[in-house]
């Protein structure tokens, strides 16, 4: 919608992991490095925690683009599976089709996969994504994958990404030799205000763009109000943009960004690209309204006349003064009744 507007080649702020517009804070760079070494050096099981949408899945993405195809990886995004269907999917994602009925068939094939796979000098990944959501059955299950090894090297290495939950989990006393086998471990933290703004100008970099539409105001709510997280800050840009191609502006400030922060709280969108129609009320209403204020005012003020008169004894003056009105507010009662219609 708006690429031809801002100069770009293609969206900047997907929601979607995509490698390419990876930024790498020195948390990140941390977590990349040792997910990397880990594989290379088959350390068996790595771990990778952070908050929901710092990045985990980007980072394991760029690690299996970034091995070459000198590893084979089965990547798991839903942990919610039983082990025995974790098995089916990571068996066909690596490309082993044989039918399997029983969990024996499985390891067994497994087994033989990953022989022939060192064999030929390639290492064999296995990638579970969202693992917080992984039983305590199924964990220690997977624990017995690493089981797979050789006299001096392990067969099978095992990446557990997942939300600080997983951390925890990991301590329970029944998984104390799941813990015990974790080779590395890294967290991803959020991202500080000065990251959010070099976050923000990489992505329109690699998108195209030759300038910053967003100024410093802007950056510094964006920062607060995703708290470092990526993923918001993904959110939150990407509606700046849109707010502001509507409203045919190349500069992003603290208002505009304001509005799309509410959009995003409460789904109301900004004032200033969606203008209030205003109510126009047709003129013959207006004019009768004022005549009937301004004949009611004139009621008013002769009953009130009348009662002062009354109050102060003047019955004369209240006779001839009721003589003098009686035509006259009789005639406009007359008059808009006639005017007004039924």
């Amino acid at each position: 919608m708006y690429l031809k507007f801002f100069g770009l080649t293609e969206k900047p702020f997907e929601l979607t992991p995509n490698p390419r517009f990876l930024f790498l804070t020195p948390g990140h760079r941390e977590a990349l490095a040792q997910l990397t070494y880990g594989i290379q050096e088959e350390k068996g099981f790595i771990l990778m925690t952070g908050e929901v949408g710092t990045g985990k899945t980007t980072l394991l993405r760029t690690v299996m683009q970034r091995t070459d195809g000198r590893a084979e990886f089965a990547f798991i995004m839903n942990s919610t599976l039983p082990f025995d269907e974790l098995m089916d999917y990571a068996l066909a994602d690596l490309g082993v089709k044989e039918v399997h009925r029983t969990r024996a068939d499985r390891l067994i094939s497994l087994n033989r996969f990953l022989i022939e796979q060192r064999r030929a000098g390639r290492k064999t990944v296995l990638v579970i994504d969202e693992a917080q959501n992984l039983s305590v059955e199924t964990l220690e299950q997977i624990r017995l994958l690493s089981n797979f090894e050789t006299t001096s090297e392990k067969l099978l290495q095992i990446i557990l990404a997942g939300q600080p939950e997983l951390y925890t989990k990991l301590r329970l006393p029944e998984l104390r030799q799941l813990r015990q086998r974790i080779g590395l471990s890294c967290k991803l933290e959020p991202m500080t205000e000065e990251e959010t703004k070099q976050y923000i100008t990489s992505h329109l970099r690699v998108a195209g763009a030759s300038y910053q539409p967003f100024d410093e105001a802007a950056i510094r709510l964006i920062a607060r109000y995703s708290c470092g997280v990526p993923r918001v800050t993904n959110l939150i840009c990407d509606y700046c943009m849109i707010a502001a191609y509507a409203n045919q502006t190349r500069q992003i400030g603290a208002e505009l960004t304001k509005s799309a922060i509410r959009y995003l709280e409460d789904g109301k969108a900004p004032r200033s690209a969606t203008p209030r129609r205003r109510l126009r009320v047709p003129l013959i209403m207006s004019s009768r309204t004022a005549v009937i204020s301004w004949s009611t005012g004139a009621v008013a003020a002769g009953a009130g006349l009348a009662g002062v008169l009354w109050a102060s004894g003047s019955a004369s003056a209240l006779s001839v003064m009721s003589g003098a009105m009686e035509g006259p507010i009789g005639g406009v009662v007359r008059w808009l009744a006639h005017w007004w219609g039924p």
